[in-house]
């Protein structure tokens, strides 16, 4: 089924602009249309290897998939579309270079962005000083989108994905709609300095203590490599955690081996929260499940803007295609492959729309206030500084081995939450 490349609303006649007008100014001008048009061109920089490796494999099949789909429909403005995948190896120092070479000496048109807001920042900078949009998907920290002084130079990044202060939201909706007599007392917030992780857990802990949940410990820590991380990295700050004895524990974490180490710790101590909440980790599948055992999974909870069984016609059909694709099953589609498909089709909706691979135009076109697309991750409408605040938002738990939607509550598709963590299986 077409993934149709133009999906925008409430766009205004004059919104339109000519590709005559813009030849020359900030990335190439449109090409004739016909079969011996030139390939449209984007550049890529991915972490293939290194400690993002399982997430930057993920996202080049979400491109791949996109680059498919489009080019299985006639490309864009009658063009076939050609990506151009560089290998960060996850090292920030590297991606100011790479991108600088896409643009530069591989001449592309249009360039997306890596994996983590770690690596985002810095390529949306150098992409930035050549005048190029960086539509992303998975940059979404402050960092990302403004400098120390709280603006960003350039308003040059897009991406549809949930920002990270709203990941927290239907939990904390969740405790305040409860009555005061009803909602948890206590709560911890141990923390990773990621910049993902540590924003997020900081909103929680702010909106709970206005909802009357006390904070009894609060601990923002070095975040320590995977691929480097000694048995016992984070386990100071589970005792810490645990010896306050807390309702719920928010964990700003990155990554299912930094949950797996609380829990661990936890379970020696026999603490038990009765809420659980991982940032990230617990979204995994298998590598979380496998890694701290079927039981023990039992009620983890998780945010996040998708899943595989995400009721939008738009992803079902993506995920059809990627099954006939990649084989699997929907429910082990990663997230990461959404976030890299909707930044395709944000980058397909602009330049089918101002007929151009210009990006001054695009820039121009995504910040305009009236424009809002839809993408499998849901609605896109960009504030002035790129970020998505009309994403949709949810919370995951694990029950009985079944990775679940369980709030917002009055979502259709939120099964019952399980708000008292089974107890640890050892």
């Amino acid at each position: 089924m077409r993934l149709h490349p133009a999906r925008f609303l409430a766009l205004g006649a004059g919104a339109a602009i000519a590709a005559s007008a813009l030849a020359g100014c900030g990335g190439a001008a449109t090409a004739q249309n016909g079969s011996n048009a030139p390939d449209i061109l984007v550049g890529i920089s991915l972490p293939l290897t290194g400690n993002f490796s399982a997430d930057g494999l993920a996202f080049e099949k979400g491109y791949e998939l996109w680059q498919s789909d489009v080019n299985s429909h006639g490309g864009l403005l009658g063009r076939q579309v050609k990506l151009k995948i560089l290998n960060d190896n996850s090292d920030p120092a590297k991606i100011a270079g790479q991108y600088q070479q896409l643009i530069v000496d591989d001449h592309v048109q249009l360039t997306f962005g890596p994996f983590s807001s770690l690596l985002t920042a810095p390529a949306s900078e150098i992409v930035g000083r050549y005048h190029f949009a960086m539509i992303e998907g998975a940059g979404d920290a402050n960092v990302v989108f403004l400098d120390p002084k709280g603006d960003k130079k350039y308003h040059n990044v897009f991406s549809p994905s949930l920002p990270t202060q709203d990941y927290m939201k239907p939990f904390i909706n969740w405790v305040k709609s409860l009555p005061p007599g009803q909602r948890p007392t206590t709560a911890a917030y141990p923390t990773t300095n990621d910049p993902v992780g540590s924003p997020a857990v900081l909103f929680a802990k702010q909106q709970l203590s206005k909802a009357g949940v006390k904070t009894v410990y609060y601990k923002q820590f070095n975040e320590v490599a995977t691929t480097k991380q000694e048995p016992g990295a984070y386990h100071q700050y589970a005792e810490a955690t645990a010896s306050k004895g807390a309702q719920v524990v928010v964990l700003g974490s990155t990554d299912p081996q930094t949950v797996a180490v609380f829990m661990k710790v936890f379970e020696q101590r026999k603490y038990l929260p009765k809420i659980f909440i991982g940032v990230s980790g617990p979204d995994q599948g298998q590598s979380f499940e496998g890694l701290v055992g079927k039981a023990n999974a039992n009620d983890m909870m998780v945010p996040g803007g998708w899943d595989g069984a995400y009721d939008n016609a738009l992803s079902e059909n993506m995920v059809e295609e990627y099954i006939a694709k990649f084989g699997g099953t929907a429910a082990g589609v990663s997230p990461d492959v959404a976030e890299a498909f909707s930044t395709g089709e944000v980058a397909a909706d602009a330049v089918e729309h101002v007929h151009s691979t210009n990006n001054t135009a695009i820039m121009k076109y995504l910040h305009s206030k009236n424009v809002t697309l839809q993408t499998v991750q849901g609605p896109a409408k960009f504030d002035s500084l790129g970020r998505n605040p009309a994403a949709v938002a949810f919370m995951f738990q694990w029950q009985n081995g079944n990775f679940v939607q369980v709030l917002p509550a009055t979502d259709k598709n939120s099964v019952h939450f399980q708000a008292q963590k089974t107890p640890w299986s050892g």
